[in-house]
């Protein structure tokens, strides 16, 4: 890259790479830093590490034009974003250390009037104390900079469409903060942007997956009355939204990913009292991946006692949604793992089409999966799923409404 960086996107995941390549698609300088140094040879390749549609076109476009380049250091610039993870230490508690690696890595680049912004999921607080520890240690710079707090919205499978057409809550510490994030966002962004501070910022984030969660904990309750009440959790959910002002969502085998299933606890590990529905809901749908888990191994004993062998079971899907390649936070990859865990010579196919290997389970394409398989176990209502036609011999264990009907 002979131009300087304008902007330097600490960490280059799911969302930092993403992001990276919209705004070097603007033609604006990105110098993208990542701690693992393969996948910073594979975006400076012209290639991506992740399943994300356009994404690849989006960067082979930027490394080819010189407008993104990877790296393990960061460089001087005038923004800086962080998007690094935000994992748990023990008992659900949020660990920002991430954050602060990233702020500490850029703190001798930083000069008067940077603009710096955190994109990490984080808990209440966070940008404050990130803005104490650089002026703690830069104390020259003090009231000098631009620092605020913009949390991503996006869902995988649509990151490039919603990364630049959907709303986003900007916060900074202070007016000038927000304006300075605002103007910045406006360059890359059709989405109408909404100012506020920083805390609400960092709350708005954790409420909206919040409220996903709680919903969908209603949902997986519902499957649990139904199953043991002998009605198609199906068919009532879908009569129950004819009311005009009902929206029930669909339940699955739990929830995943590194949202929905993890930001409730940032909130709940600093509001323990009050967060009551959150925590609840949040052990509902934990709950819902080990009821899964035990109904498959009653199955199992079942068909044993019935035929004299045990069966071959095939476990449809590892990725935390439909169609994508993630598997953070799965539940079904948690499930394939105590199915495995409880097994007694039976025979097993793991199945994930959007994935080739995996360093755990040995997969296995999912038409001779179905087709070799006793008990057809459905965790992932992936597309190629839907068109599968099973023998009416099968057993069939269907958690996401593949087979709805």
């Amino acid at each position: 890259m002979n131009k300087k960086p304008q902007v330097v996107m600490i960490g280059l995941g799911y969302i930092g790479l993403p992001t990276a390549a919209l705004i070097a698609q603007n033609k604006t300088y990105v110098h993208g830093v990542d701690i693992n140094s393969k996948v910073v040879e594979t975006i400076n390749a012209g290639k991506i590490h992740i399943v994300e549609p356009e994404l690849d076109l989006a960067v082979a476009s930027a490394v080819k034009n010189g407008y993104l380049k990877a790296d393990t250091v960061p460089v001087e610039a005038n923004t800086y974003l962080i998007v690094v993870p935000t994992p748990f230490k023990a008992k659900n508690e949020p660990d920002i250390s991430f954050v602060e690696s990233a702020t500490k890595a850029i703190l001798p680049l930083l000069k008067k009037d940077d603009l710096y912004i955190i994109e990490s999921t984080s808990p209440i607080g966070t940008t404050e104390k990130m803005m104490q520890l650089i002026y703690s240690e830069r104390p020259e710079l003090e009231g000098m900079l631009n620092i605020a707090y913009c949390p991503e919205r996006v869902l995988p499978g649509n990151v490039m469409y919603e990364l630049v057409h959907n709303d986003r809550v900007i916060g900074g510490v202070d007016e000038e903060s927000t304006e300075k994030a605002l103007s910045f966002y406006k360059q890359f962004i059709k989405g109408d942007l909404h100012r506020t501070n920083a805390r609400t910022a960092e709350m708005c984030k954790l409420v909206e997956n919040s409220s996903r969660d709680v919903q969908i904990a209603f949902a997986n309750e519902l499957s649990l009355i139904c199953d043991k009440a002998g009605i198609n959790v199906w068919e009532l959910i879908e009569l129950a939204n004819k009311h005009p002002r009902v929206n029930i969502l669909q339940p699955g085998c739990g929830v995943g990913g590194h949202c929905i299933a993890v930001d409730p606890y940032f909130i709940v590990a600093d509001y323990p009292m009050e967060s009551k529905i959150i925590g609840k809901a949040r052990e509902i749908n934990n709950y819902k991946s080990f009821w899964c888990a035990e109904k498959v191994q009653t199955a199992k004993l079942e068909f044993e006692l019935a035929h004299g062998r045990k069966p071959s079971v095939a476990i449809m899907g590892l990725a935390f949604k439909p169609n994508i390649d993630d598997l953070r936070e799965s539940p079904a990859k948690y499930i394939a793992q105590k199915i495995l865990q409880n097994a007694n010579n039976e025979k097993h196919y793991i199945v994930e089409p959007n994935i080739d290997v995996h360093n755990i389970f040995k997969l296995t394409d999912y038409t001779e999966a179905a087709k070799n398989a006793d008990i057809v176990v459905f965790l992932v209502a992936h597309d190629e799923f839907k068109a599968l036609e099973l023998n009416e011999d099968k057993i069939v264990l269907d958690f996401c409404g593949v087979f709805r009907k």
